[in-house]
């Protein structure tokens, strides 16, 4: 998530409007604008057109779920709906759970208290038990991906090797079908309790990052102010992810916590969406030393496409990332991870992904290549990890 200082003031300063106007405008106004497009000049030609419309597009990151907005509804604010889904020809999104965010967001040090989604939550007149509890943010954010599933038959929920395996036979068979897979991000969302990701494993989560901009009761984050490794609770819950099926995901995590989960992981370990340093070097992305642990794990990175994880909104600055990623580790290590919704500016929505195919092209990238960065990696991980049925 790029989330800036920007949003607490700009969700703050709109409750001076009356009562009325702030619950039916508010929320869409921040959104609009949070989530913000700088359209690319780069042209998509006919080449990556048809190699594009052939590839099986997966995503390991979006916050659209956050946002008062029916994922089965076109929109005109955001990145992200089922019908820019599909103008895409995205075969899986991964959505993840927001449930809580500092005041005065950087990316350097926050503090635990403050919390800006607790006013967006009542701002988007969300039911009240989400307005108090961080555990019933994410299942909200369950219920409202499983009421578009419903809604749209063309929106499937993935939790098993299953699933994931007969959405691949759909579309390889019909060409069409989208999977969505549910994530979390920051397991703040526990409350402390071991128990709690039983509750959200029923609810249909097979991934999670241990940290988002705060140190939390399971792992230090790299934006926190401590900035420490695991605690205890959280090397036993890195443990349950792997045994239950559930994706680890080092993102946001602290330099420690990312060295400690990397050398007890069994399993592929992703880092769902950011950058590298030797191509941006923010504070958030990946050390060659990480790159290349996350590696080992058979596991994949998802780059972003915001300014946060590549120094710009250029899609040749996505591949420029890809290929240092590629040349230090090899091209099984490499994938998609947007941010998209996630406050962020972009340089294309979703419908435009294709630009991450031509930039690919453009940086020399074979089309075996652009196969698995664009969503064969990420189908090879799932199906290491997910539980069978």
């Amino acid at each position: 998530m790029g989330w800036g200082r920007k949003f607490g003031i700009g969700l703050a300063g709109l409750l001076g409007v009356g009562a009325i106007g702030f619950f039916a405008f508010a929320p869409g106004i921040v959104e609009s604008g949070m989530n913000r497009i700088e359209p690319t000049d780069a042209v998509i030609s006919e080449q990556a057109k048809k190699l594009h419309s052939r590839l099986f597009v997966a995503d390991l990151h979006s916050d659209t779920l956050m946002w008062k907005r029916d994922l089965t509804d076109p929109s005109d604010r955001g990145h992200m709906d089922f019908d820019r889904l599909v103008a895409g020809n995205v075969g899986l999104q991964v959505f993840s759970s927001v449930t809580k965010t500092p005041t005065n967001q950087n990316y350097d040090s926050n503090s635990a208290k403050g919390d800006n989604i607790t006013l967006l939550t009542i701002a988007q007149m969300q039911p009240p038990r989400t307005w108090t509890s961080l555990l019933e943010r994410s299942l909200w954010h369950s219920q409202k991906l499983h009421q578009a599933a419903k809604e749209q038959s063309g929106l499937k929920i993935i939790r098993t090797k299953n699933d994931l395996g007969g959405l691949i036979a759909e579309r390889n068979i019909k060409g069409r079908g989208i999977g969505a897979l549910l994530s979390i991000e920051g397991l703040q969302n526990l409350e402390g309790k071991r128990e709690n990701l039983d509750v959200l494993f029923k609810a249909g989560f097979r991934m999670a990052g241990l940290a988002h901009f705060f140190d939390n009761e399971v792992s230090g984050s790299m934006h926190g102010e401590k900035k420490g490794g695991l605690t205890p609770l959280g090397r036993q819950i890195v443990q349950d992810m792997e045994a239950k099926g559930m994706v680890v995901d080092i993102a946001h995590a602290s330099h420690t916590a990312v060295a400690e989960i990397l050398a007890m992981a069994t399993k592929p370990v992703v880092s769902s969406h950011g950058g590298v340093q030797a191509t941006c070097k923010v504070n958030r992305n990946l050390t060659d030393e990480e790159i290349k642990g996350v590696a080992k794990t058979g596991g994949v990175i998802g780059v972003g496409y915001w300014d946060g994880a590549i120094c710009s909104t250029k899609p040749k600055d996505i591949a420029r990332a890809m290929k240092h990623i590629r040349d230090l580790v090899g091209i099984d290590h490499v994938g998609l991870g947007s941010d998209y919704d996630g406050a962020t500016t972009v340089g294309f929505d979703t419908a435009g992904v294709a630009h991450v195919t031509q930039a690919l092209l453009n940086e020399g990238f074979t089309e075996e290549e652009i196969a698995k960065v664009m969503g064969g990696n990420v189908q090879r991980v799932l199906m290491a990890v997910l539980p069978a049925s």
